[in-house]
This record gives structure tokens, C-alpha cells and sequence, in this order.
């Protein structure tokens, strides 16, 4: 034996930290699939696909039954990447809704940042939808990176470019409701990542700086009607699509800890939205993964079970669990990527392992996390009774594994008051009984409030400080301008009305000093007679504690505890150290932070002259007739 391969295998685990497909697994680089397993499933989305692009069948909906661990999320992850190679389908994936009572605008954050992964053909999801549009409009066959290369020198020739295509489009497009989703989807084109993240922020139901918003042409929506108007925007994109491919909208398992305001739980309130996807929308394949028991004792006993699960479950598809040859299937797979990656021919194909331990285990129809967690737990050498990474705290192959997937997206969650303020709050909970900056952490609660004013403020925390009781309301606040922003501020500054001793606002982009209420309620937030606080929000901060709310949503998954997450982030200081919280805690400084995110100046406005700058007009505008 090489000593080469002795060093790999001693120092390198490939099971471990890796029983749980996660979102990354799902867009990006997967785990070594073996596609015989559970072919049934994929084959069943792969027929529907094809029905609908065919025109058998409009609109397909599919539900995935299997417990905890069987391979439901490998089974997405199949399909996800085998529809990218073939260019069959456009995919959506949505496994987590951080506020059941407005699902519909998280569904549209989550079809914004699903299309903006990159499909068949090396581009987003988007940018194939925008040339498609542009090839309708002018009876073209332009690829999408002929229109990305051509479009800065298209816009130097005519500033209102975008303008000319929207209403080409339209032409073609009369039924369509709102004419500033072309205007967005066509500037998904434009090579400046900034107008490109503006843009896909706009399409998630966002609003944006307002010079931005009329450089690019883009009404604001008020932050009080996005509930009201995402789902008609998610109606008008899918429709789009479905002009030219169909889509594969998926939600997997959708689990939360909590109801919404009427009592539904998680995977009730999501069946009911694929129902009225399935109703709305012109051509899909509607997948939904679910366990068997809340399938039957959920779904099911919805008032309108019947019209709902004869829309999702036209057909219901059991997983089913693994014999010894899917064992033997499963882990020589696993291994032969693990070995071709380090440049390594072991003695054969399943070393370390024993073939007879494996088809032992097999006999036992496991699930395929359990194979995965015993292969985890006996990769060694023969005759090392170690094994690998005993030593390393339970939780840290999880959190490193979210850690690794927000070094690329993190950006998808920074307009995410939700997610931002769960995260927080997650990291004040593990910190319940410390002192950080002469604050003694007694309790984090819900603020108070009656309905008018939900919504605003995140948590409170409640403790001492050199004896005087401390109560601190917490606010996320993302939103660019508008309506929000001034709402926020206003509920931040009423201490007596909140039962509040200080107010602290978390953000990262500066306050429109033309909003002059919300400037007017920040001046009194920071002034010395309510000592509030703005605290910047930056990635590199929320990121820890971010990782750790995953991994706290999925810790099931993971086959954690609660108390093991909070004592790996006691163990690890992820808390006490944590920027955010010690700012949260410390003496207000009175001052806006001078780094917050100037938005209406960044990436500067769009102008004939910087385009022309770095791109010379091409000699055939792809925009013209």
C-alpha cells in the first residue's frame, strides 16, 4: 500500500459532515449520486417534464414521500442537475420560509435567487429567460452572452435602450400586467454586477434606492401591499417562462417550529400555495418532498384536503430503502470520486471497508443516512481503532459546511429582515446568563405589540447593567427606503409604548436624507435623551451566526440536539466574541456609522459616458431591427 494513500485516508474523511444534502448541494457541486437508486422518483419528474413540454399535460403535481434520511433531497439534487445538462426545465428550490404568514413574498425572494443560478447554458436562469424574450420580440437566435457582451455598447448608442426592448416585448406580450418585470429581467443582461443584483433585488419584491429605481426605469412597491402583489408578480414570471420551457418549482420538506397565524404549520401552509400555483400558472411541474406521517396527518386533514392533494398528489412516490447492492452501489461511489479527486487507485473499489460489513448493514434496508453515518464513523485504516475526527465537537462539520456555502451566497439573505433577526436572536439565546459589555443577559423575548405595529421589531433582550434594569429593543432594517423605514424608526423611539430602555437599529446602507420623517425619528433614536443605537450590519458579522441558525433549523437533520448547538457556540465563543452582540450591548455612540452603504451612489449611475469608457460600440447592434 502507497504511503500516499495511508496519508489521505489517515487525514481525510469524506463521509464525514456530509449526511445532509443542503441548498448548496442542491445548485452547486453535489454529493456522488448513484442514479439507479430511487429512479423511480427522478424518472417520474423527468416523464412530467416532458409531458408538459410536449403539451400533454399543462401543469404536473408530484409528492415525495419518505422518512427522515432516506435520499429525498439526493433525489432533488438529481433532478436539479440532470435538467441543467439537459436543458429541459427551468428549476426553483425551496426548502425554508422564515414567516408562514407571508409566504407568497418569500416565495418571490426565493424565485428571484432560484433564477439567478446559473443554468444550461453557463448563464442565470434569468438571462436565458431575457433572451428568450429578446429573440421572440425580434424574430432573432442570439445567444445570451452575445446580448451580455453587446448590451454596454447598445446602451452608449441609446441610453433608453431598455426602454426600446421593454416595449418591443410588450408587443408581444400584451396581456402582461406589470411592464417593469420585462424592464428588470431585461437588465439581468447587463455585465455590471450591481444593475444585476439592483435588478434580481427589484424582481424579489425588494425596493431600491429610488435614484437607482428610476435610473433603471423601476417602480417601488410599498412595503405594505408586497404581500398582496408578490403573488400576482410570481404569476406574470412563471407565465413568462412557461412560454419557453417548463419550470420545476420544488419544495422540499419545508419543516419550521412554528404556525402561522391561523393555527396552519409549515408544510400546511405550503400545500395550500402549490395548489394555487398549480391552479395559476401556465406550464410546471409542481414537486413537493414530504414526510409520510405529515402527509397524512397534515395535508390531509386540510378543510380543502381534497382539492389539495389532487392538484400536489396526482402522484404520491415512496422512496424506498436500500438493499445490499444499493449499499455497495452507494459507497463505491462515494469512494470513487473521493480516490479519482486525490489522484489515488486503492487496493479496490469499497477500501477501507469490508464488502460483507457493508452487505450486513445492507440486509437491514437501511436508509441511505445511515449508511452514509456508519462509513463516517468506520473510514479508517485496517487495524486503526481511532478513526477519524473523534476528537472534533459533533456540530462542527455542520456549521463548517454552512460557513463554506455563505462565502457565496450570504448575499441572498442580507435583504432578509426574517433570517437576519432569527440569526441574531439565536446568537443573544446562547449568551442567556454572561456579561458583554457590563450587560448582564437575563432574557431575549418577543416585543409586545398589538397588530397594527407587528412586524417592525425583532426581539428584546432583557437584563442589567451596574444594576439598572436594561431592555432592548432590537430592529432589522433592510429596506432601502419607503414607507418601512420610517414605520421602523417610528416604533423604534416609543419606549413607553414598547416597554423599551433603549432602541437599537441593525442595518448596513444609509438613510435617504431626503425621507425627512425618517431622518427626524433617527435623530431622536440617537440622541442623548433615548441613547438608541444603529449598529452596521456588515457579512462578515452576521455570517457566524447566520450558519448557526441553519444549522439550528436543520439540526434533525443533522441528528443534533438544541443544547449541542448552544454548547458548541458556548465552547466556541461564536457568541460572547461576536461583533454584533457586543455592539448591540455596548454604550451608544449617538453616531450614524460612516461606513453604512451609500446604495444611490454605488457602482454610480448609469451614464452614457462611463459606458462608453470601458466598451466600444459594436458595429452590429444586436437591438436594432
Amino acid at each position: 500500500m502507497s504511503s500516499d494513500l495511508i496519508n489521505v485516508i489517515s487525514k481525510n474523511n469524506p463521509f464525514q459532515g456530509r449526511l445532509v444534502v443542503r441548498d448548496q448541494n442542491v445548485w452547486g457541486q453535489g454529493f456522488p449520486d448513484v442514479p439507479s437508486l430511487n429512479s423511480h422518483a427522478s424518472d417520474a419528474v423527468y416523464d412530467a417534464v416532458e409531458k408538459v413540454r410536449s403539451g400533454q399535460r399543462k401543469v404536473v403535481g408530484i409528492t415525495i414521500t419518505a422518512e427522515r434520511g432516506l435520499g429525498k433531497s439526493h433525489v432533488i439534487s438529481r433532478i436539479r442537475h440532470q435538467l441543467q445538462v439537459d436543458s429541459s426545465a427551468l428549476f426553483v428550490y425551496m426548502s425554508q420560509c422564515s414567516n408562514l404568514n407571508r409566504i407568497k413574498a418569500e416565495f418571490l425572494t426565493t424565485l428571484a435567487n432560484s433564477l439567478k443560478q446559473i443554468g444550461s447554458q453557463g448563464v442565470s436562469q434569468w438571462q436565458y429567460l431575457a433572451t428568450a424574450l429578446i429573440n421572440e420580440a425580434f424574430n432573432k437566435n442570439y445567444t445570451s452572452q452575445q446580448l451580455i457582451n453587446q448590451f454596454p455598447g447598445a446602451l452608449a448608442k441609446n441610453p433608453k435602450v431598455v426602454e426600446v426592448l421593454r416595449d418591443k416585448v410588450l408587443g408581444i406580450k400584451p396581456d402582461l400586467e406589470n411592464p417593469d418585470i420585462i424592464t428588470a429581467i431585461l437588465w439581468t443582461l447587463f455585465p455590471d454586477p450591481a444593475y444585476e443584483i439592483f435588478a434580481i433585488r427589484w424582481l424579489a419584491g425588494n425596493s431600491l434606492p429610488q435614484v437607482k429605481a428610476d435610473a433603471m426605469g423601476l417602480a417601488n412597491v410599498s412595503a405594505d401591499d408586497k404581500e398582496a402583489e408578490s403573488f400576482t408578480t410570481v404569476r406574470q414570471i412563471l407565465n413568462l417562462i412557461g412560454d419557453y420551457k417548463p419550470i420545476v418549482v420544488c419544495f422540499d420538506e419545508m419543516e419550521t417550529d412554528h404556525c402561522n397565524e391561523i393555527g396552519y404549520t409549515g408544510r400546511q401552509v405550503t400545500a395550500i400555495f402549490a395548489k394555487d400555483l398549480y391552479d395559476k400558472i401556465k406550464r410546471g411541474v409542481l414537486l413537493t418532498s414530504i414526510f409520510p406521517d405529515q402527509w397524512i396527518n397534515e395535508v390531509k386533514r386540510l378543510g380543502n384536503a381534497d382539492s389539495v392533494v389532487d392538484r400536489i398528489g396526482e402522484q404520491v412516490i415512496e422512496l424506498k430503502y436500500l438493499n445490499s447492492d444499493d449499499v455497495i452501489n452507494l459507497v463505491s461511489r462515494w469512494l470513487e470520486e473521493f480516490y479519482q479527486e486525490n489522484g489515488l487507485t486503492p487496493p479496490h473499489e469499497l477500501y477501507p471497508f469490508d464488502e460483507q460489513k457493508l452487505r450486513a448493514l445492507g440486509k437491514e434496508r437501511p436508509i441511505v443516512r445511515k449508511v452514509l453515518k456508519w462509513c463516517a464513523d468506520n473510514f479508517k485504516l485496517p487495524g486503526d481503532n481511532g478513526g477519524i475526527g473523534l476528537d472534533i465537537h459533533p456540530v462542527e462539520p455542520a456549521y463548517n459546511q454552512q460557513i463554506s456555502a455563505l462565502e457565496t451566497t450570504i448575499q441572498d439573505y442580507m435583504e432578509d429582515k426574517a433570517t437576519l433577526a432569527q440569526a441574531l436572536r439565536l446568537g443573544f439565546s446562547a449568551v442567556i446568563g454572561e456579561t458583554i459589555e457590563n450587560v448582564q443577559i437575563e432574557k431575549v423575548v418577543d416585543v409586545q405589540v398589538k397588530a397594527v405595529d407587528r412586524g417592525y421589531l425583532d426581539f428584546k433582550i432583557v437584563g442589567k447593567e451596574n444594576g439598572k434594569d436594561v431592555k432592548i429593543a432590537v430592529a432589522v432594517l433592510q429596506e432601502s427606503g419607503g414607507l418601512f423605514v420610517q414605520a421602523t424608526l417610528k416604533r423604534l423611539i416609543d419606549y413607553r409604548k414598547f416597554d423599551l430602555t433603549r432602541g437599537c437599529l441593525v442595518r448596513s446602507k444609509q438613510i435617504n436624507k431626503g425621507a425627512a420623517k425618517a431622518q427626524k425619528y433617527l435623530s431622536e433614536l440617537l440622541s442623548a435623551e433615548l441613547s438608541g443605537e444603529w449598529v452596521l450590519l456588515k457579512p462578515e458579522d452576521i455570517k457566524p451566526l447566520l450558519a448557526l441558525h441553519f444549522v439550528m433549523k436543520g439540526r434533525e437533520n443533522d441528528e443534533l440536539s438544541e443544547d449541542q448547538i448552544i454548547d458548541f457556540i458556548r465552547k466556541k465563543r461564536i457568541g460572547i466574541d461576536n461583533y454584533l452582540i457586543g455592539e448591540i450591548l455596548s454604550d451608544p455612540s449617538g453616531q450614524v456609522p460612516e461606513d453604512a452603504i451609500d446604495e444611490e451612489n454605488e457602482s454610480g449611475n448609469i451614464t452614457l459616458t462611463e459606458v462608453a469608457n470601458v466598451v466600444s460600440v459594436a458595429s452590429d447592434d444586436l437591438f436594432q431591427e
